[in-house]
């Protein structure tokens, strides 16, 4: 008696763990962004004695999304710094037949003076979920 129990307690598992496997969620893989940031590696030269006190970088995002995405930029040199970038509301943007991709966000910075050198900033998107991102290199020269 106690092994027929025990068989019916094993099949009833089985056969639970069988269902919720078939009616649960989608896998994770399943849940990826249909939009993409395509920042596109951008150069930013700006002279090493006077940096770039009022410029922005471009962040366009390209596909469809159903919630906000907004846009900015981190690890920017010492002394720079960023008032933020574009907030795009539910929306798509699409790639014109001839390749090009309309600028729907732009991030604001200012640039402080650094030494010679390049400097890795990078640039995001986020939609809440998901956080896309890409460099900007900020090439400092005595001239550009």
């Amino acid at each position: 008696m106690a092994t027929r129990r025990r068989k019916t307690g094993l099949l009833f598992g089985l056969l639970s763990t069988l269902t919720l496997t078939l009616i649960g969620t989608t896998p994770a893989s399943a849940a990826t962004a249909t939009w993409n940031l395509e920042a596109e590696n951008q150069r930013i030269c700006m002279r090493t004695s006077h940096g770039w006190p009022n410029t922005y970088a471009y962040a366009p995002v390209s596909g469809s999304w159903s919630t906000t995405i907004r846009t900015g930029v981190r690890n920017l040199p010492p002394g720079s710094s960023s008032m933020g970038g574009m907030t795009l509301q539910p929306g798509e943007n699409h790639r014109r037949p001839d390749g090009s991709l309309v600028l729907n966000a732009t991030v604001h910075l200012s640039l402080a003076p650094a030494p010679v050198g390049d400097y890795t900033a990078e640039i995001w998107a986020s939609d809440g979920t998901e956080t896309q991102t890409d460099e900007l290199l900020l090439s400092y020269r005595d001239k550009c």
